[in-house]
């Protein structure tokens, strides 16, 4: 009987001295903070919101470096007049050189929260309902295919290594995070451009999903556009040129 109240009293101080090394653990883990409160846990989405910020804030930074350097280089350095307009016309087909002209700007956006199937289709399923990857890529290949000189997406210009890439329904390009609508705008003659876009089976089939579940898709001509040359950094992170 005496050796289970020693045990019983052992047993007791183990389990208060257990309880009191949690408690000084979650002290030091929690720094005085409330572990239970969300506020202290922050949300993917702002995290994915934060990024896209701060990498606009530092694409304003590369350009106005861009534009130091430029102002720069447009200063006598014993280049001849040949070779000036040949980096031109390199800065021009890279994109980094703002172009001017007669444009379209294509808009695209999701169906309405309410959006119900018309007649003789069947109904959506969410998927249906938004814009996805593949109906952007499909406009920004037509409009290259149309002969545009130069092409922007929502504030970015667009150039040879530009991946646009869509994680549910937001939009990753370069870096920054967008929603619908998306607007696309190409520089160019606008008669091959409507052209390239009209025989394009990619967007042909999007145009099936307009008629069915009431998509968004808006073509709009513009006169004296200008495009800004891309400020971002042109470093390959992965690829490397063939030795």
């Amino acid at each position: 009987m005496g050796g289970r109240r020693v045990t019983g009293r052992v047993l007791t101080a183990a389990v208060f001295a257990l309880a009191g090394l949690i408690f000084v653990t979650s002290f030091n883990t929690a720094k005085g903070t409330n572990l239970r409160t969300d506020d202290s846990l922050l949300k993917l989405s702002d995290l994915i919101q934060q990024r896209s910020d701060k990498n606009g804030e530092l694409d304003e930074s590369t350009a106005a470096l861009r534009d130091d350097v430029d102002a720069l280089a447009q200063r006598d350095d014993g280049s001849t007049k040949a070779q000036d307009e040949q980096f031109g016309a390199l800065k021009r087909a890279a994109g980094t050189e703002k172009v001017s002209g007669n444009a379209l700007t294509v808009t695209l956006n999701d169906a309405p929260p309410n959006a119900r199937a018309a007649s003789g289709y069947p109904e959506p399923t969410a998927n249906d309902l938004v814009i996805h990857q593949q109906d952007l890529q499909a406009v920004v290949n037509a409009l290259w295919q149309g002969g545009a000189e130069g092409i922007q997406v929502m504030d970015q210009r667009l150039i040879s290594t530009s991946a646009v890439r869509c994680v549910g329904n937001t939009l990753i390009l370069q870096g920054r995070v967008y929603s619908p609508p998306y607007k696309i705008t190409a520089v160019g003659d606008r008669g091959r451009l409507q052209k390239a876009l009209d025989a394009s089976p990619a967007i042909r089939n999007y145009q099936l999903y307009v008629q069915a579940y009431g998509l968004g898709w808006k073509v709009d001509e513009r006169e004296a556009v200008t495009l800004p040359g891309y400020s971002g950094t042109v470093d390959l992170h992965y690829a490397k040129p063939v030795e």
